[in-house]
């Protein structure tokens, strides 16, 4: 294998993609514009949900009890009405997501040291909107009974958690992660699966045949240019992640860097292996998005655990690269993993990109059918 080769191809690879302004916008754009779109839109916080109160009691307590709600920032307050059937139209329409009933005698049995009762009406159609709703609604109504009472509330047990890695419980610094694990394995395979099937599509193939170039040495010569532009992209999107987005960087940024290069080695190969099989631009990219995105999102652990996933899925995940790069990414940016701690899933990215390599070296025939 010689490298003047390997040169000569990355050279004319890089000449194709700088004439190809769709190729560059899709190289350097559209990872950013993902994550920003994902970024922002995609959010297991839940907060300003819309509330109507039904206040019978209309007391000095039951008017801080609202402003307890109003100040959480988990409630907004869209309406105080004054009957009980316009709930039902609230809830309904979808004007609003909670009801909060206070019943007329609140403020009396609240002074009086009874227990009294608050209607709680949420929406169930959201059931994990609903779930988190209703916890809040817990938290408020114990903290505003605490208060009132002067603290003194002696629950039989005292659960003191600790919440490690993200405190805050923020949903984006987990998502984020995640997300460009999955952004990083669509562009990836979706810039190379164009490479030879444009060879083929515009008949320059028949002239690199002609060459005494070697197989292994015409792939990696095609693989350079777009690794460098995976590896600016994984740049720009750790410096978004830290700098716009505020999510913790705790590890090595060179352990990212290292293992991020082998994340986008097995990648570009794969979509090296789909242009071989397709020979065309239009198939080629059309495999790629389904044989990558959907997999990555889904399955990978971004958004949904793999532990709850049936037997048989989670055998699948096994082969899904994401599925690593994700665990790689949340370890190094959350726990502050090492090398140490990743060294399963570096190894199995290792032998991915590897086993896809030379997939495709195979299945590369220097002759025209």
């Amino acid at each position: 294998m010689k490298l003047l080769r390997i040169k000569a191809i990355a050279k004319k690879e890089l000449v194709q993609i700088w004439r190809d302004p769709l190729s560059l916008a899709m190289a350097f754009l559209m990872p950013v514009m993902l994550l920003f779109i994902f970024g922002y839109a995609i959010t297991l916080d839940v907060n300003n949900l819309k509330t109507i109160v039904y206040d019978l009691d209309r007391s000095s307590l039951s008017r801080q009890l609202i402003t307890a709600f109003k100040e959480s920032g988990c409630f907004t307050v869209v309406g105080n009405i004054q009957e009980q059937k316009e709930i039902d139209q609230y809830l309904d329409s979808g004007k609003a997501f909670v009801a909060v009933s206070i019943p007329k005698n609140f403020s009396e049995h609240i002074r009086t040291g009874k227990e009294t009762s608050l209607q709680i009406i949420v929406d169930g159609s959201d059931s994990n909107t609903a779930t988190i709703a209703l916890g809040y609604v817990s938290a408020i109504t114990e903290r505003f009974s605490q208060r009132i009472n002067g603290g003194r509330i002696t629950p039989l047990i005292d659960p003191r958690a600790r919440v490690w890695y993200n405190p805050e419980l923020k949903s984006r610094n987990f998502i984020i992660p995640g997300l460009i694990a999955v952004i990083m394995a669509v562009i990836t395979a979706l810039l190379t699966s164009l490479t030879i099937a444009r060879e083929w599509e515009r008949g320059t193939m028949e002239q690199l045949i002609a060459t005494p170039i070697k197989t292994r040495e015409l792939i990696l010569g095609k693989l350079i240019p777009y690794f460098f532009i995976g590896f600016i992209d994984v740049i720009f999107s750790v410096l978004l992640a830290v700098f716009i987005f505020e999510v913790p960087l705790r590890g090595s940024p060179l352990l990212l860097m290292t293992l991020s290069s082998i994340f986008l080695f097995g990648g570009l190969s794969l979509g090296i292996l789909i242009s071989i099989a397709a020979k065309s631009q239009l198939v080629a990219s059309q495999i790629a998005m389904i044989a990558t995105f959907l997999p990555a999102f889904l399955l990978s652990g971004f958004m949904y655990s793999i532990s709850n996933m049936p037997k048989p899925l989670r055998i699948f995940t096994l082969a899904i690269p994401a599925r690593y790069f994700v665990t790689i990414l949340k370890g190094i940016f959350l726990k502050g993993s090492t090398l140490k701690l990743l060294m399963f899933e570096t190894m199995l990215l290792s032998a991915f990109g590897l086993f896809v390599f030379a997939v495709a070296n195979k299945k590369f025939k220097k002759k025209v059918a």
